[in-house]
């Protein structure tokens, strides 16, 4: 299978990243905001409730509703002369420590880190709404169709709270990175319920759980701690939403559509993988001295490379890909080279 943007694939201190050297490049993909994609819809004539656990995802849907304008304090400032995370946890503040720089400017630096992550979040929240919308079509049973569309109003609120919190306390909404956007329209224009399911409520879904997870634990600033939390609970439910349905649609699926789907998954995450925050580091890494290739190449060559890189990968995504048998040692192997598996965790 020829992976995902190849074309843009080089190596850098051993390890094979997705660059897009070229800012002019990364802007014509932001450009193309007009996708054309299949719009798939499927009747369904029964209307009593058959699946049991997916109608009792919605019902906890509808009890977990929340407001973002009301529901979080706003008041709680968020500077960037503080630490809003722990030191530890920002790569832009290690590298600047490195260099040599004040504690002022290593704390300016993880601000505007967080608020580039908090601007990828965003933009996939974005393409989560619009994902939702189309399951709605898609869907071929009552209780998937109820729930996703209540997962519609959950992104909706996601999109207005990142938003909010981007523009009123990190000043800033940093725009959508072009690999991030590739993967995303991959999934945008899958056909039929199994990829969107797969691609968007199991991986993405899942990944956005284990990120959020992460800050959640390294805030040191209680509005994004509680943003975090409340936004995590929904994306739990989404998690478990497409981990329900891709259980039935394995249960039934041919040894040739099991394969596929595994190496459709990994090819996904690798190309997410293959990042390794390049993008970040090329746009807000100059405001600092910040070699963006000197930093890749350094911390993917580091001997615990694999342990620092595959958190985000165990939390959530991969135990669930495994229980679905979607990894398994036709593949694991694969995942372990490029440090999205690690015993540790």
């Amino acid at each position: 299978m020829d992976k995902i943007l190849s074309e843009y694939r080089r190596p850098l201190g051993g390890f094979e990243v997705v660059d897009f050297q070229s800012g002019e490049t990364v802007d014509a993909l932001r450009q193309q905001v007009d996708l054309d994609v299949p719009v798939n819809l499927h009747w369904t004539w029964s209307y009593d409730s058959e699946i049991d656990e997916l109608r009792n995802l919605y019902e906890k849907g509808k009890a977990g509703q929340w407001n973002a304008q009301t529901d979080l304090d706003w008041t709680i400032p968020f500077d960037s002369g503080d630490w809003m995370v722990n030191p530890e946890a920002s790569m832009m503040a290690q590298v600047c420590q490195m260099m040599g720089k004040d504690e002022a400017t290593q704390k300016a630096a993880a601000f505007d880190e967080l608020g580039y992550n908090l601007s990828q979040l965003l933009h996939g929240e974005q393409a989560a709404l619009q994902l939702c919308g189309q399951l709605t079509n898609v869907c071929t049973e009552i209780d998937q169709k109820f729930y996703a569309a209540s997962q519609v109003i959950d992104e909706a609120r996601h999109i207005e709270v990142f938003a909010k919190f981007l523009s009123e306390k990190v000043g800033t909404i940093y725009p959508i990175g072009g690999g991030l956007k590739t993967l995303l329209e991959i999934l945008l224009k899958a056909e039929g319920m199994q990829k969107k399911v797969l691609g968007m409520q199991t991986l993405f879904e899942g990944m956005a759980v284990g990120i959020m997870d992460m800050m959640r634990q390294e805030s040191r600033n209680e509005l994004l701690s509680t943003m975090l939390v409340r936004v995590a609970q929904d994306e739990s439910r989404h998690a478990a939403f497409g981990v329900l349905n891709m259980r039935r649609i394995v249960k039934d699926a041919s040894r040739e559509t099991m394969e596929e789907m595994e190496d459709w998954a990994f090819g996904i995450l690798e190309t997410l993988n293959a990042d390794q925050q390049l993008e970040m580091l090329r746009t807000i890494g100059p405001k600092y001295d910040i070699d963006p290739e000197a930093v890749v190449a350094m911390t993917t060559t580091l001997p615990n490379f694999a342990e620092l890189n595959s958190p985000i990968y165990m939390h959530t995504v991969v135990p669930n890909l495994r229980n679905l048998g979607l990894i398994t040692d036709r593949t694991e192997e694969q995942w372990r080279r490029v440090g999205m598996i690690h015993e540790a965790h």
